[in-house]
């Protein structure tokens, strides 16, 4: 004698596989849970990792707060940098100069390269404590005694570069002495400055990697004519999440002639992967809902098949509830095997995704996931318990309310004309 509640044992009796079309939708409706549910989870997986893989390479790479002056360079700033660091939520403060410069390649033979790259000139002693670039050096190293510059792996990659390659550096301060000698007579010929490559960094992300260049402080000082000055202060905090209230207090101690701009700020795309992601989530979850729809249409099917069956047990002394469980206990155990097939086929093509994507690019040439748009190598994700769990629970409620009108319907039977139904 089975244990179980009589309209459960009824339900997992009537769902036993046979050869009849009811079990065939039946079938159907639990792919068209599991596939819901898988999509769901590998789509809000890849896009939370997206989006914590970007917070910290962009956090790595850059400061949590940047503290500018409006239209012109900062004098004096080891002596502001000494006032923002005794902030208690401050880990550290290091200068910046940021700006744009024309980089051409010197190879021994063959033509030269040109590309225009951000030069970003650093302390290296003070660099280590506000961004990950220290750490990241994948070739040579961080040596900026003299004409020296460190470059990105793809910088290298693109221009043919490797440590100990010379090239020619062209800043703005070159383009205005060349104005300044045009058409003069005597013309003299401006030349660049010439920097050796003395590492090769890669911070994981592909925009940094191939468009930023480094050199040290004092050399980008001449290049942008800032004797003595800086573009800006890059600050570090204990908790990147505090940066707005930290900007507050700064600006009450500093008043209100610096600039002060958040690492939000700076990166707006940000919020946009976290509004896509909600998007994203209402919008695959209309997959959940139709594969409801299939598992309305084979309860329906399934009260018109047992509809004598429902008149038999009405007239033994079933109530009308527990006929009602019945048939809703039905929806209940096909939402739940296909959410548990959905988290499993979710959770397998997670563990595997990186090797499907190599194995796709390797055969078929196809790059779903370029580096060069989404910065990226590798496609990361990131499963977290809430999202899963809310993904489940919603998918097996949907599929419960699914089984409720047909359930209704067989409750509402009358024993008699149940059992006249043919």
């Amino acid at each position: 004698m089975s244990r179980l509640p009589f309209e459960l044992f009824l339900a997992l009796r009537y769902l036993r596989p046979k050869r009849t079309f009811v079990s065939v939708i039946t079938l159907i409706s639990v792919i068209g849970v599991m596939l819901g549910v898988a999509v769901l989870i590998i789509v809000i997986s890849v896009m939370t990792g997206f989006d914590d893989q970007l917070r910290s390479k962009i956090l790595g790479f850059n400061a949590h707060i940047k503290i500018q002056k409006y239209d012109e360079a900062l004098s004096g700033y080891e002596a502001l940098a000494q006032a923002v660091r005794s902030n208690q939520n401050v880990k550290a403060v290091a200068p910046i100069i940021l700006g744009p410069v024309i980089v051409k390649t010197q190879p021994a033979d063959g033509k030269s390269l040109i590309a225009a790259p951000f030069l970003r000139g650093i302390d290296p002693a003070l660099e280590k404590d506000v961004s990950s670039l220290t750490t990241n050096l994948i070739a040579g190293d961080l040596t900026l005694d003299d004409e020296d510059i460190v470059i990105g792996s793809e910088f290298a990659t693109h221009n043919h570069l490797n440590v100990g390659d010379r090239v020619a550096i062209y800043s703005p301060r070159h383009l205005e002495e060349m104005e300044k000698q045009k058409g003069k007579e005597g013309e003299v010929a401006i030349l660049p400055d010439d920097y050796t490559v003395r590492g090769i960094f890669d911070v994981g992300y592909y925009e940094y990697n191939a468009n930023v260049i480094i050199a040290s402080i004092r050399n980008a000082q001449g290049l942008y004519q800032l004797r003595g000055k800086v573009h800006g202060l890059l600050v570090m905090l204990h908790d990147p999440y505090l940066a707005a209230e930290v900007r507050n207090e700064l600006y009450r101690e500093l008043g209100h002639d610096f600039r002060i701009s958040l690492w939000s700020d700076d990166n707006p795309f940000l919020s946009a992967v976290a509004v896509e992601k909600k998007v994203m989530f209402f919008i695959l979850f209309f997959i959940v809902i139709v594969a409801a729809f299939s598992i309305m249409n084979s309860q329906i099917t399934f009260v018109v098949q047992k509809t004598r069956e429902i008149g038999v047990m009405k007239a033994l002394g079933a109530a009308r509830g527990q006929i009602m469980w019945l048939f809703l206990g039905q929806s209940l155990v096909v939402g739940t095997v296909g959410v548990l097939a959905g988290l499993g086929l979710g959770a397998l093509a997670l563990a595997y995704r990186n090797e499907f994507l190599h194995f796709l690019r390797n055969t078929t040439g196809l790059e779903i996931f370029p580096a060069s748009i989404y910065g990226f190598s590798e496609l990361p994700a990131l499963t977290q318990a809430a999202d899963v769990a809310t993904i489940c629970v919603i998918a097996v409620i949907i599929c419960g309310l699914a089984g409720l009108i047909p359930a209704w319907n067989a409750g509402r039977l009358k024993p008699v004309e149940a059992l006249r139904h043919e």
